[in-house]
């Protein structure tokens, strides 16, 4: 097996791996927290924001930031998989990548910053209100281009010419 199948390899379990991150909380993380009091609800994000900026995330979704443009670079003259993972890497960049820190990040920010134990009912319900919604949909749309990052590497694995 050459370095870039391997590199390849590496970089499909790691965008599987985020992938999986963000499907879990749409489908199963966000409707449980969803049950959560207002209170509850936002002790818990803010303990998972804060938890989640971790070394083992940090790879996956770093790494996968940093593998799925550099397996293009090494499969740039092995058609189709250059181009099934130049599109993984656009998807991943843009619907992932950039919705986390344009987004998500900015919105666990403020989160962080939000003093739950000296705040007004009114001020958490207002705080829940404005985050909740927001958030699931940002991580909706994380998901969706997860998927379809995952779809383009698996593509570039079938399909992978390198000899």
């Amino acid at each position: 097996m050459k370095m870039t199948t391997l590199v390849l390899i590496i970089t499909a379990v790691l965008t599987a791996l985020i992938g999986g991150l963000f499907y879990a909380y749409s489908c199963s993380v966000v409707l449980g927290l969803g049950k959560l009091s207002d209170v509850e609800y936002l002790k818990a994000m803010q303990n998972i924001n804060r938890e989640i900026l971790n070394p083992v995330f940090f790879m996956s979704f770093m790494g996968t930031a940093i593998l799925l443009p550099v397996s293009a670079f090494l499969f740039r003259g092995y058609q189709p998989a250059f181009i099934f993972l130049v599109l993984a890497a656009l998807a991943y960049l843009i619907g992932v990548f950039g919705v986390t820190v344009a987004g998500n990040v900015p919105m666990n920010d403020a989160l962080d910053k939000f003093d739950i134990s000296s705040s007004t009912t009114e001020a958490i319900r207002q705080m829940r209100d404005n985050f909740e919604n927001r958030w699931n949909f940002l991580n909706n749309i994380r998901t969706v281009f997860s998927v379809v990052s995952i779809i383009f590497v698996v593509c570039a694995c079938i399909w992978n010419r390198e000899v």
